[in-house]
């Protein structure tokens, strides 16, 4: 069974693949850090910047995975998607928050589930 950590780095995986394919997005980054915190996944459907918070579970003993995204997660997202954007220069582009939470049992197919606009 894979570490907290490496649950989480396996549920980015699989999240930006499911962006990439399902939903036709550009990834532009991962992983994104600045001194105000970090950022899971930063994509581009062309009009807008798409930051996702990815959220992975290994079992179904406790809530949900998108259960642990709070109000104040959701608005400290926000800010440090404003600041990504201004690092780079994107003023024009719009900004939508979206969620993926990735249910990882230990037997049977992941189950992933896509909120967009958070």
């Amino acid at each position: 069974m894979p570490t907290k950590q490496q649950l989480g780095r396996l549920g980015e995986q699989v999240a930006c693949r499911y962006l990439r394919e399902r939903e036709r997005l550009a990834v532009l980054a991962r992983n994104w850090r600045c001194p105000a915190g970090e950022l899971d996944i930063v994509a581009t459907d062309r009009a807008r910047l798409v930051v996702c918070e990815v959220k992975c579970r290994s079992g179904t003993g406790r809530d949900g995975p998108l259960e642990a995204v709070t109000p104040d997660k959701l608005a400290r997202v926000r800010g440090l998607a404003a600041r990504w954007r201004a690092a780079h220069g994107l003023h024009h582009l719009e900004i939508r928050c979206d969620l993926v939470g990735i249910l990882w049992p230990r037997s049977g197919p992941i189950r992933l589930h896509h909120v967009r606009g958070a």
